[in-house]
């Protein structure tokens, strides 16, 4: 097993213990489904859930927009919409398993979950406001207030205007066929399929034209960086990942497999935002022989595949690990990469197991 993945969580701080409190990931049984039951879905909230209102509640265009516009619920519901399968990952997800651990929410490998968003197009919204001509970026305003190392800011975030046309981007305020709840950002929230998570926005309140690139804080955080005075790489889609259901059945605290030897079939999930799963690799050994699982349709154009593998379980331990890759040739890593905010961690999964 890799060093990234051992003594990883030693020294675990009381303020790791408040954001998993708040926050929580999909079991991984969760993927047995196409769509991720509402409560299962990984839900990571920065702040506090701000009070909403949807009688009152408004999202403001504005900036450098030759038309700036404040629609009400009303006035978002009655535009055409549309109901989309996207699968959305915290770009956090896999933190925990670096080492040595950055401190921030400690997830392990389940920040993920699918969902079938409703909204209306973003895109004629911004046709009607009529972009200025040297409108670079749009920044998304959230409601949610707080301070993050030192900085108070409403939660904001940014992209630039190509990627912000694109048909697939919604201002969503329905999930699953029902209203967004709070914690999903009610009572409206961007979505931006195939990118990580934090670029959708939630209880947004504001979309801002502007002439220059934005930098505010969130823009700041996500980025690959060593060190943190590193100018480091924009995080921007989800990079390839698959996960397996961790077959056989657990021991309650430390979550060790055991499963009864004979055939069995692994089954799991995969994604990528940089295009879709073309692969996926299964290997009983730790990572040294690899064979390939089958993939089924995926959900959507912007959700998870189902992928399975019918394996022979001999007696003893073994340690099984799932690797993806996507149709831009992405390959997921069997080690990630440490940075600074443990971002995009998306090393293969491993599951110890013992065979009786």
């Amino acid at each position: 097993m890799p060093l990234a993945d051992t003594g990883s969580l030693e020294g675990i701080t009381y303020e790791e213990l408040q954001l998993a409190a708040r926050n929580h990931g999909m079991p991984l049984e969760g993927l047995r489904y196409d769509l991720t039951p509402l409560g299962m879905h990984y839900l990571l909230i920065h702040f506090d859930i701000p009070p909403a209102d949807d009688t009152t509640w408004t999202v403001d265009i504005e900036g450098r927009v030759r038309k700036p516009m404040s629609l009400s619920m009303r006035d978002i519901r009655s535009r055409p919409a549309v109901t989309q399968a996207v699968t959305m990952e915290c770009a956090g997800n896999g933190r925990a398993r670096l080492h040595p651990r950055p401190l921030s929410q400690p997830w392990l490998s389940e920040a993920v979950g699918t969902a079938a968003w409703t909204g209306t197009p973003l895109r004629p919204l911004l046709d009607e406001a009529g972009m200025e001509d040297d409108a670079v970026e749009l920044i998304f305003e959230g409601a949610d207030h707080g301070t993050q190392d030192g900085v108070e800011q409403d939660y904001e975030r940014s992209l630039s205007i190509a990627d912000a046309v694109r048909d697939e981007v919604l201002l969503a305020y329905e999930i699953d066929g029902r209203p967004l709840p709070p914690q999903h950002g009610a009572p409206v929230r961007l979505l931006v399929p195939g990118w990580y998570g934090m670029t959708s926005v939630k209880w947004l309140r504001r979309i801002t034209a502007v002439a220059e690139p934005f930098d505010g804080y969130q823009m700041w955080a996500y980025r690959l960086r060593d060190r943190v005075e590193d100018e480091g790489v924009a995080v921007t889609r989800m990079l390839p990942r698959a996960l397996m259901i961790p077959p056989g059945f657990p021991e309650f605290f430390e979550r060790t497999r055991t499963l009864d030897a004979g055939p069995t079939t692994l089954e799991g999930r995969a994604w990528s935002g940089a295009g879709p799963v073309t692969r996926v690799e299964v290997s009983a050994d730790g990572g040294v022989v690899w064979d390939d699982a089958r993939l089924e349709p995926a959900v959507g154009p912007y959700a998870w595949r189902r992928w399975t593998f019918g394996w022979m379980a001999e007696p003893g331990e073994h340690e099984l690990v799932v690797r993806a890759t996507d149709g831009a040739g992405n390959v997921q890593p069997l080690d990630g990469p440490w940075n600074h905010h443990g971002l995009a961690n998306n090393m293969a999964q491993r599951v110890p197991i013992t065979v009786r």
